[in-house]
């Protein structure tokens, strides 16, 4: 019998946060075209708004959240190692398959895909490194190859930008019309994006992710993503991480800036010290989380964030039926700059907050968790103890 995995408030916590914080980013990739999502200038050098709109968003948010989302996955692994080996793989191949109905069928931005694949290859490395230290140092490693490729990718691209950073006019037409038309002309653009985002997992990302996922595992292990470490430990090296981060890539942001987002610099060189900053910030996320929990308990609102993390894929899923939605179905799409954009992300938080909140009134979990538990189960033997001692 499997000793229960027991739920720490304050990951559910700070899972919901990144969560939530993630569509600062997404939404941007729902509602203009793909070029958009790193590029402000894709459509001409735009409004002082919009750059310090974009700014702000690659200072405190790019990468941020998604590194935060990659650390915590991690972390899980490490403490769903007792469900043995089966178990995990059957619960990693669903989350491929999730994955990949999301990215064909509904948005290419999918982030599932990836994390079932890595996670497949990831679980054995946290299963047979021995050393916590040594499991966060291989995961560190990996981080750092994952970003030196972007700057070998970087060298062997051309200067000139291609449609994917600097769309023409039939470009950004064509993409409209897809996106918001729909049928075969759709599934076949993201099945390409999808073949694209492979190689892209394969080449680079996949490393970083790896790594990531890793030094969560590690994180967990040590006790410091437990939150067993002292409240000014976590409020001290929170700050500090932040603050280094944020130190690093302003200079990086100001370079953008100065070379008009060169598709080379942008699109490679320059987005090294992003990736640097981003675990940095990540990290020190989460510590300022359990540095100031003894404060963030008792409001209304942690409640309701932490009720979004525990239903993580559903309100991540939730945010995609929303925004194609609003986006396609609505034919939205490329009608609303990025400030526009910004202020609809608090609208659809309200729907994850309140949608998390009522449905955890009624049951133990969120209606996809609870479909991934039982998908998870098929075939396997009974492990013994009641479904209600385990996350979703």
């Amino acid at each position: 019998m499997n000793a229960p995995v027991t739920r720490i408030a304050t990951l559910d916590f700070i899972r919901g946060v990144a969560i939530l914080g993630i569509l600062l980013l997404n939404i941007t990739s729902f509602a203009l075209p793909k070029a958009a999502y790193l590029n402000p200038a894709w459509h001409g050098m735009p409004a002082a708004s919009e750059l310090w709109v974009w700014s702000a968003m690659d200072l405190l948010a790019q990468a941020k959240f998604l590194t935060l989302f990659a650390i915590l996955f991690g972390a899980g692994l490490q403490m769903l190692l007792p469900r043995g080996k089966r178990w995990l793989q059957s619960r990693l191949s669903w989350l491929v398959i999730f994955g990949l109905l999301h990215g064909l069928l509904f948005w290419e931005g999918d982030i599932l895909l990836a994390y079932g694949l890595v996670g497949l290859v990831v679980w054995r490395m946290i299963r047979d490194v021995p050393g916590t230290r040594q499991l966060f140092n291989t995961g560190l490693m990996l981080y750092v190859v994952g970003s030196a490729i972007l700057v070998v990718l970087g060298m062997a691209s051309g200067p000139n930008p291609n449609s994917s950073w600097l769309p023409g006019a039939a470009d950004i037409q064509y993409e409209t019309f897809w996106r918001t038309h729909g049928g075969w002309e759709a599934l076949r653009n993201r099945l390409d994006m999808l073949g694209s985002a492979l190689m892209a997992l394969a080449a680079q990302y996949g490393w970083q992710l790896a790594g990531l996922m890793m030094c969560g595992a590690a994180l967990m292990r040590s006790g410091w993503l437990r939150g067993t470490f002292s409240v000014q430990h976590y409020r001290r090296t929170g700050w500090l991480l932040v603050l280094t981060g944020v130190a690093i890539e302003i200079p990086s942001i100001a370079l953008q800036w100065m070379t008009g987002w060169s598709f080379r610099w942008s699109g490679f060189f320059l987005q090294v010290p992003r990736e640097v900053s981003a675990p940095l910030q990540a990290l020190g996320y989460a510590a300022l989380c359990f540095g100031y929990w003894p404060q963030l308990q008792r409001r209304a609102i942690t409640k309701a964030v932490s009720a979004v993390g525990r239903m993580a894929l559903s309100n991540y899923l939730l945010q995609t039926l929303i925004c194609t939605t609003l986006f396609n179905h609505f034919a939205l799409f490329n009608h609303f700059s990025r400030l526009q954009l910004l202020a609809i992300v608090p609208a659809i938080w309200l729907v994850n907050l309140l949608f998390s909140l009522f449905w955890l009134r009624l049951f133990r979990q969120g209606p996809l968790e609870w479909l991934w538990r039982r998908l998870t189960s098929l075939g396997l033997p009974a492990q013994g103890e009641d479904d209600r001692h385990h996350k979703g």
